[in-house]
């Protein structure tokens, strides 16, 4: 079923279950986020295709994902600090006009099933993974440690693997609107490959 939803544009990715902290200082988004806490305190998450995230005028992706605000508190200038989730997939159908901040109607897009093959490629994919992590660290890029645990329920487990991975945003884009987790975990098993190679070469190179 479609429906109006605040949005908020990000030069950045937002899957679900990724926790998003917003720091919110132009005009538009301090009563977006006002009115956003007297509602359900859900907006929707598109990156920004071309432009930038202050000024508007920029070209949006059509599939995003909705946010809830976890914590929010305003600053006594105004400002805004919230920390906010990703929960499920969303597809634009239209936008409004952005006033007095960017909304659009959108449909959510169904759960994607996590049966006994999907389940096995994600058991598959977490070692190399943490593997990948873990020589990333040594490159010094310590961000996410590679002894992370994933959760107990299967479809979030999906989700943070991808989450935990250090995708560009091109690929994890790519990634949110690929349909069914057969099509994304083979998918991301290539990025996760290329990734392995460039990671591999880097170290090499430094050696």
């Amino acid at each position: 079923m479609a429906r109006s939803l605040p949005m908020f544009p990000l030069g950045t990715v937002l899957m679900p279950h990724m926790v998003l902290p917003l720091h919110i200082f132009e005009p538009r988004y301090r009563t977006m986020f006002h009115d956003l806490m007297e509602g359900d305190r859900e907006f929707g998450v598109v990156q920004i295709a071309r432009g930038s995230e202050t000024g508007g005028g920029d070209v949006r992706h059509d599939i995003g994902t909705i946010a809830r605000i976890l914590q929010a508190q305003e600053l006594d200038d105004g400002r805004w600090v919230a920390v906010t989730v990703g929960t499920r997939r969303l597809r634009v159908i239209d936008w409004y006009p952005d006033d007095p901040y960017p909304q659009a109607r959108v449909e959510e897009l169904a759960e994607d099933v996590v049966d006994t093959e999907v389940r096995a490629r994600r058991d598959e994919l977490l070692p190399r993974v943490r593997r990948l992590l873990a020589l990333r660290s040594e490159l010094g890029d310590e961000t996410v440690p590679s002894t992370f645990d994933v959760a107990g329920d299967d479809a979030v487990a999906c989700w943070q693997l991808l989450v935990l991975s250090p995708l560009s945003g091109i690929d994890a884009q790519r990634l949110l609107a690929t349909n069914g987790w057969d099509e994304r975990l083979a998918r991301f098993d290539v990025l996760l490959g290329d990734l392995e190679e460039t990671s591999a070469l880097e170290l090499h190179g430094r050696g």
